[in-house]
């Protein structure tokens, strides 16, 4: 069913009458909620008592808004009275009001995606998501944790992406120059394809052709179509259009037939995706208490009955950078379709293996959300990712042949069932002395066959998960060959760009179990196995592993330091 939205351009302090308005027009309308772009709020260059006096009647109450409405950080920050409002409700500063934040997406009681990326890219901030929610900044990360939403009905952020006016026909009224365009937000709308996104401009109102983006292997017959629209201020002096009313059908697919004077993407999508500049600014200084970036009111939002029947989406993905549910603490990479963190509750101690000072079990994440590798629907997308995992993969064997010569193999497992949130991999060291005695495989398959699982492990490589017929559990045994140890330790530098070269010179099996719907399989499966074949029985839980934010900071910035010569991610 369509929903009527109605869309507003920067208020600036002029929200009384522009509340009064918009609630005729919903009176003779009936829309579903409203969106504010840009600064709703005066800039502290022009705040006047009377501005104060206005933020705090909207607070109290005293200034009704009439329907459901979000509001967007612009290029000018928030009032305090705000912000402390915001961090002490929920981020609803009065009944009917919403903070979309820095960052977010978000799901409405109606079905809506919207992506929200608000304020002005910071070219003080070269990697790292941001902390402060209020401030009118953000980073290519924080535009680049929001890829991984996959899709959106709406987006919306602050600036113009870059070459939005390339191949349109529509001028700009006269004396007004176009805005100044930022990539990381057309990398946003290239990846997220929305059906509408909507952006800012003082004294202009733009609206340009639509464009079309190829089909999807999912809808090959279909052309997923973009509008790009920009919303004059309210106060412009030359009236330009500040409010867009449309109907939105959030389950309508996307259309066959091109709309008429639609053009191609203004993108060009065979540029490769720019990699951030230096990722060296640790990661771990952003902590969790602050990362309230995704927003869902209470009175809002659908929420999903039952988790096979209808599964969760990135804003409820604790792997997803774009969910407020994510550990920025414990981010040590991100490239540009995957990322690496160390493991909540791990599984191993700064005392498990000696010659490593912090635990060091590790997760390596697609950007993208989806339960398996091969369910990421674009083939290059797909294999982009699974380059970039193996490469973390590898980058971590050469790690660890710095750290510990040959004394230390490793395992990575994978679960890749359709029904799980986020596929991912996890990363475990593992003595050599126990994969060259065959140890860690026959422990793997005893503990398939005590369980009694009606499948047996197969030595065979499915590689992005297209080569396997259903769903599976994977593990990667490896260690180091001798020759690799003496080449790799005479050659420190050349780390990270010998990682590509792993595979050919460590020995390395894959293990492949077949899955299916005959018999449950544990997701912890792997867990369990290198908890008993390490003797960390008692940690075979991760919740009963638990650590604080300090203590899993330390850790995380640890590991990062030490990984930060085999970092391909800093050099691309």
């Amino acid at each position: 069913m369509a929903s009527k939205i109605i869309v507003v351009g920067a208020v600036e302090g002029a929200f009384p009458s522009t509340l009064e308005k918009i609630s005729k027009l919903h009176a003779k309308n009936s829309f579903s909620l409203a969106i504010f772009l840009g600064d709703f709020f005066a800039g502290p260059e022009t705040r006047s008592d009377e501005d104060d006096a206005n933020v705090s009647a909207l607070i109290d109450g005293k200034i009704s808004v009439p329907l459901p409405s979000y509001f967007t950080l612009g290029t000018s920050p928030l009032p305090d009275s705000v912000k402390e409002k915001l961090e002490a409700s929920d981020h609803e500063l009065c009944p009917n009001f919403y903070f979309l934040g820095k960052r977010s997406t978000t799901k409405t009681s109606e079905g809506i995606r919207i992506v929200n990326l608000g304020g002005s890219l910071d070219p003080t901030i070269t990697a790292g998501l941001s902390k402060e929610n209020h401030l009118p900044f953000h980073t290519e990360d924080d535009a680049k944790a929001l890829r991984g939403a996959n899709s959106a009905d709406l987006l919306l952020t602050t600036h113009w992406p870059l070459d939005i006016r390339k191949g349109s026909k529509v001028v700009l009224p006269d004396g007004v120059e176009t805005p100044a365009g930022e990539r990381c937000v057309a990398d946003l709308c290239l990846a997220l394809q929305p059906r509408y996104h909507f952006s800012t401009s003082t004294d202009a109102f733009y609206e340009r052709e639509p464009f079309f983006h190829p089909p999807t292997e999912k809808e090959p017959d279909a052309k997923p179509i973009t509008r790009f629209i920009s919303l004059a201020s309210s106060a412009n002096p030359s009236k330009q259009k500040s409010l867009y009313a449309f109907s939105l059908d959030p389950t309508s697919s996307a259309p066959i037939n091109l709309p008429p004077g639609a053009t191609a993407s203004p993108f060009n999508i065979t540029q490769k995706r720019q990699r951030l500049p230096d990722q060296e600014l640790s990661y771990t200084r952003f902590s969790t208490a602050q990362n309230a970036d995704h927003y869902r009111p209470r009175k809002n939002h659908r929420r999903n009955e039952g988790s096979l029947a209808a599964p969760l989406g990135p804003q409820d993905c604790f792997f997803c950078l774009s969910s407020p549910s994510v550990k920025t603490h414990l981010i040590a990479s991100i490239a540009n379709d995957a990322y690496l963190t160390t493991a909540k509750g791990p599984l191993s101690t700064p005392s498990t293996f000696p010659s490593i000072s912090f635990p060091s079990h590790l997760l390596i994440i697609p950007l993208e959300h989806s339960p398996t590798l091969a369910g990421i629907s674009v083939p290059e997308d797909r294999a982009r990712t699974y380059k970039e995992m193996q490469r973390y993969r590898r980058a971590l064997h050469s790690f660890l042949i710095s750290k510990c010569g040959s004394k230390l193999g490793a395992v990575t497992w994978e679960v890749s069932r359709a029904h799980i949130r986020h596929t991912h991999w996890q990363f475990l060291p593992v003595s050599s002395d126990l994969v060259k005695k065959g140890l860690v495989e026959a422990a793997f398959k005893v503990e398939a066959e005590n369980e009694k699982y009606p499948t047996s492990f197969r030595i065979k490589d499915v590689g992005d998960g297209t080569g396997a017929k259903g769903d599976f559990f994977r593990v990667w045994i490896w260690m180091p060959a001798e020759e690799d140890v003496v080449d790799r330790q005479s050659t420190s530098s050349e780390h990270a760009q010998d990682d590509e070269l792993e595979e050919e010179r460590g020995k390395q099996k894959s293990l492949v179990l077949p899955l299916n719907d005959e018999f449950r399989f544990d997701l912890q499966f792997g867990r369990r196995v290198m908890a008993k074949l390490l003797g960390l029985e008692a940690r075979m839980n991760w919740r009963d592993c638990a650590q604080t934010d300090e203590e899993e900071t330390k850790d995380a910035g640890a590991f990062k330091e030490a990984f930060k010569q085999f970092d391909w991610a800093l050099e691309d």
